[in-house]
């Protein structure tokens, strides 16, 4: 049974995202060395038996740093407990994101493990101005819906990607098998949603809490970009 408000990832400590990545691989460990994910630890804080959004994110780590995607699917509303949402979005991604194969035990060296935990929806406006002026990159997720149609991008995409807003919505709108300026029309609800984001630095490796936004302006920064002049939101 659900309890309590669903969680805001603002309201987590460090040690409390860190808790869920190292969770998240104990759950493909154990599913491994028994077919079965563990049961959620006794003793947990309040907050993780509280109603939450998750995504998990697989990447296969490379010697040079490089990292590529392996599998990422996650529970979009706070349907389940915040651990329990950590338990079913790991076995997804490992085993049932139709992009990839399912997770070969061998790979459990080779992968870094990374969760994002989401806020709820807020409406971005119903026109176009509002719409761009209200993204900000590094901090906001995009949900586009157009039923039947719908499809949600996290917010670290468009800073590994090193998007422009424009792009960001456009994109969000292919992701949800529409056309690209699908956001421009007022039938099209476009929304967004902030996250706080912790990864392994390397396979099995430490914690660390990405700041997305530190690393979109580094590589805007990189790439002789100004980002005034590139539609970043102040």
């Amino acid at each position: 049974m659900l309890r309590g408000k669903p969680v805001d990832p603002d309201e987590l400590t460090f040690e409390q995202g860190a808790f869920l990545v190292r969770f998240a691989r104990r759950v493909l460990e154990e599913y491994f060395a028994n077919g079965r994910p563990p049961e959620p630890p006794k003793g947990l804080d309040e907050v993780f038996h509280r109603p939450g959004a998750v995504f998990v994110t697989l990447e296969t780590y490379y010697p040079d740093g490089k990292r590529e995607l392996r599998g990422c699917i996650g529970v979009t509303r706070p349907i389940y407990p915040l651990i329990r949402a950590v338990i079913e979005s790991t076995l997804s991604s490992a085993f049932n994101d139709p992009r990839f194969p399912p997770l070969d035990e061998y790979e459990l060296d080779q992968i870094t493990v990374e969760v994002s935990v989401l806020s709820d929806y807020e409406y971005l406006g119903d026109t176009e101005e509002e719409r761009v002026r209200n993204v900000v990159i590094g901090r906001d997720g995009l949900v586009v819906e157009r039923p039947p149609y719908a499809g949600l991008l996290l917010p670290s995409v468009p800073v590994d990607h090193v998007w422009d807003r424009v792009t960001f919505l456009s994109e969000t709108c292919v992701k949800a098998s529409l056309w690209p300026d699908c956001w421009l029309h007022p039938a099209t609800r476009v929304y967004r949603f902030r996250a706080r984001v912790w990864r392994e630095k390397e396979p099995r490796g430490e914690v660390e809490e990405r700041s997305l936004r530190r690393e979109y302006l580094d590589k805007l920064i990189k790439a002789g970009i100004d980002p005034e002049t590139f539609e970043l939101a102040p």
